[in-house]
């Protein structure tokens, strides 16, 4: 399959509908592929243009969603394509939902154990003939590469298709590019996804997301926690899409 890419910055995110990010990650896990995909909003793009080390992951990654509104108008505005904002916590339940009628087994990997206990409860009354083959909330210190060595060990031999990590950016997507050789199943970040659907944490109603209002939705929310994230993560974002517009380069890192 061609893959069809747009330079954001200096993030290379796919070009693609729902429809093929999900047939692409269902193809993946019936062969249990080595990959891994990220979903790329303003925050992780522009932490992509100032560190050439995550930049390389997300351009190294086998699929790379515009995760962000801004970051979808961005591929709308550049290719002229009606790309869509193909999200984490959206991806991963529609995905949930084709594993459960492909029968494909799924692990959790991330958050904490009371998340997903929930979690799961939610996967069950949604998708009865999900089958989940085991889950993971990896210590909130930096493991150690014997845990890390460890939890691998446990997810190949559940017997997992698909494995969905929630460490946020940009742990998650540190962690999976590491360890996606190691990995036998594609490695999927969803960033706060495992919270939403445990309903631990509550997600921006429709209208938020639908006008790409998210993020402003979670900083009310978030004030001391994202207030940098947000108010200077989109600033540079704007300055950096600014300057591709005009020039079509993307933002220098300093």
């Amino acid at each position: 399959m061609l893959r069809k890419r747009q330079l954001v910055l200096h993030t290379k995110i796919d070009v693609l509908t729902w429809e093929a990010a999900l047939q692409r990650l269902l193809e993946w896990g019936r062969k249990r592929d080595r990959r891994y995909a990220c979903m790329c909003n303003v925050h992780s793009v522009v932490t992509a243009a100032y560190d050439s080390e995550f930049q390389a992951i997300l351009n190294r990654a086998d699929l790379a969603t515009p995760d962000g509104a801004p970051v979808a108008w961005a591929v709308r505005h550049f290719t002229g394509q009606p790309q869509v904002r193909i999200n984490g916590p959206d991806l991963m339940w529609k995905a949930l939902a084709a594993a459960a009628q492909a029968g494909i087994a799924v692990y959790f990997y991330g958050s904490s154990p009371a998340t997903l206990a929930a979690l799961g409860a939610a996967c069950q009354r949604d998708f009865p003939g999900l089958r989940i083959a085991g889950s993971a909330a990896p210590p909130f210190r930096p493991p150690t590469r014997e845990e890390e060595l460890a939890d691998i060990a446990r997810i190949n031999g559940s017997g997992a298709g698909l494995v969905f990590v929630s460490l946020g950016c940009p742990k998650q997507e540190r962690w999976m590019a590491r360890n996606c050789a190691l990995v036998a199943a594609p490695l999927i970040g969803v960033g706060a996804a495992f919270d939403y659907h445990a309903g631990t944490l509550r997600r921006a109603p429709l209208w938020w997301q639908t006008h790409g209002l998210e993020w402003l939705y979670r900083l009310g929310k978030e004030p001391r926690r994202l207030a940098g994230r947000y108010l200077v993560g989109n600033s540079l974002f704007l300055l950096g899409l600014v300057r591709q517009m005009l020039f079509q380069r993307p933002l220098r890192r300093p």
